[in-house]
C-alpha cells in the first residue's frame, strides 16, 4: 500500500485520520489481551460471565476480533490506493471503530446479555465494513477489486453460523472451520498480490530473479486452495478432503517459491511476509495428514494458519502500511525484528504443542507468552507513530 493519493481538509482527532490508526491499535492490544486471559480461562484460574465455551470465546475473538479489526485497518487504507477516493475519516470512522469495540464487550459479557443481542451487536461491524468498502470500491468503479468482498462476505456468514450454531449445538464447529477458511482465502487473496509486488518493488534495483507475476498456475493454486478450505469445513477427515488439501499444499508451496522470498533475507520487513505465506502450505498439508492418520492432531493445521499464516501475516501487514503511512523509512529494526521472531515462534511452538502430546501444556504457556509479547510488543512499539500526526 503507498501514501494515500489523494486527502481532504481533515482537522479532526489524528487517530481517526485513517483506518489504520484505531484498527491496527486495537488490533494488537486485543490479540495480547485474549491470549493473556485464554489458557486462565481455559484452565479455570479464571472465569468470566460467558454464554459461550472458552475455546469458542477464544477461536472467535481471535477470528472476529482480531482479524477482522486487521481486515478492516488494511482495506480503509487500501481502498483509497486502489479506487482513488478520498479515504473514510472523522465521524464515519468513529462509528465503525465504536461498532467493533460494542461487539468486544458484548462478547466479554455475554452470559449476562440476551443472545440476539450479542448477535446483532457482534454482527453489525463486519456487515457495515463491508458495506463501506462495497460502496468505495462501487463509487470509484473498481471492479476487479470486489473480488476482496467475496472472502469477507464468507467471514460475516461465517459468524452468523457462528451464533446459530452455538445457540442451538453448544459449540460452533463448523462455523470455526468456515471463518478460518473465510481468512486463509484472503490470504491466498491479498497476500498473493502484496507479497510478490512488495518483494518485486524492491528486488527491482538489483540483479538476480524477481518474482514471477500472476500467471495461470497463481489461478490454479487459488481455485485448490479454495475447494481443499471448503471440503475441509464440511469434511474434514474425509481421505479425499485429505488428498485435496495434500494436493494445494504441493501448488502452494510452488506458487512461493516463484515469490524470490531467499532473495529477502537481508530486509525483515519483506523476509516476515514470505515467512507468513509459508504457513499456509504447511496448514494445508497439516491438515491433509490429519485426515489420512491419528499421529497428526487437528489442531496442529488449524494453528498453522490461525497463529501461523494469519498471526504472523497480521503483523507483517500491519507493521508495513504503519511504517509507510505515517511517513517512516520502510524497514524493521531490532526491535520489530523481535516481534517477528515472537509471533512465528509461538506459531511453530503451539504446532509443536499438537503434535507432541506428552509436552502439551508446558508447550502452550511458552506459545501463548511468545504471542502476547509479540502481539504487546506492535502496540507499545507503533502506539507512538499511530497517534501522531505523518
Amino acid at each position: 500500500m503507498d501514501a494515500l493519493p489523494r486527502r481532504r481538509a481533515y482537522s479532526g482527532p489524528v487517530f481517526l485520520s485513517g483506518g489504520f490508526r484505531p484498527f491496527f491499535l486495537f488490533a494488537g492490544l486485543y490479540a495480547a489481551v485474549v491470549m493473556a486471559a485464554w489458557l486462565p480461562l481455559y484452565t479455570g484460574a479464571i472465569s468470566l460471565p460467558l454464554r459461550f465455551a472458552p475455546l469458542d470465546w477464544h477461536a472467535h475473538e481471535l477470528l472476529f476480533g482480531t482479524v477482522a479489526a486487521t481486515v478492516a485497518g488494511f482495506l480503509l487504507t487500501a481502498i483509497p490506493n486502489w479506487t482513488g477516493r478520498l479515504p473514510i475519516q472523522g465521524t464515519p470512522l468513529a462509528v465503525l471503530v465504536l461498532t467493533w469495540l460494542a461487539g468486544r464487550i458484548v462478547m466479554w459479557f455475554s452470559g449476562a446479555l440476551p443472545a440476539v443481542v450479542v448477535a446483532v451487536i457482534d454482527l453489525a461491524f463486519l456487515v457495515l465494513l463491508a458495506a463501506a468498502a462495497g460502496r468505495e470500491i462501487v463509487a470509484g468503479k473498481n471492479w476487479r477489486n470486489l473480488r476482496v468482498l467475496g472472502p469477507l462476505t464468507v467471514l460475516i456468514a461465517a459468524n452468523v453460523c457462528w451464533h446459530v450454531e452455538v445457540a442451538r449445538a453448544g459449540s460452533g464447529e463448523y462455523s470455526r472451520r468456515l471463518a478460518i477458511a473465510a481468512v486463509i482465502m484472503l490470504i491466498m487473496l491479498i497476500g498473493g498480490r502484496i507479497v510478490p509486488s512488495f518483494t518485486r518493488n524492491v528486488l527491482a534495483r538489483t540483479k538476480g530473479r524477481l518474482p514471477v507475476p500472476f500467471d495461470r498456475f497463481d489461478g490454479v493454486a487459488m481455485a485448490a486452495g479454495i475447494v481443499a478450505l471448503l471440503a475441509w469445513v464440511a469434511l474434514p477427515l474425509h481421505v479425499a478432503t485429505g488428498a485435496l488439501l495434500v494436493l494445494a499444499a504441493g501448488l502452494h508451496i510452488g506458487r512461493l517459491a516463484r515469490w524470490a522470498g531467499d532473495r529477502t533475507t537481508h530486509d525483515a520487513l519483506l523476509l516476515i511476509l514470505h515467512v507468513a505465506y509459508a504457513f499456509v502450505p504447511i496448514g494445508f498439508l497439516l491438515n491433509g495428514l490429519t485426515a489420512f492418520t491419528p499421529m497428526v492432531a487437528a489442531s496442529a493445521g488449524i494453528h498453522a494458519w490461525t497463529a501461523g499464516a494469519m498471526g504472523a501475516m497480521t503483523l507483517a501487514v500491519m507493521s508495513r502500511a504503519s511504517l509507510g503511512h505515517t511517513g517512516q523509512a520502510l524497514r524493521a529494526d531490532a526491535r520489530l525484528q523481535a516481534v517477528y521472531v515472537c509471533v512465528v515462534g509461538a506459531a511453530l511452538v503451539r504446532i509443536a504443542a499438537a503434535l507432541i502430546p506428552t509436552a502439551a501444556f508446558p508447550l502452550y504457556d511458552v506459545a501463548a507468552a511468545a504471542w502476547v509479547l509479540a502481539y504487546l510488543g506492535f502496540a507499545v512499539l507503533f502506539a507512538p507513530l499511530l497517534l501522531a500526526r505523518r
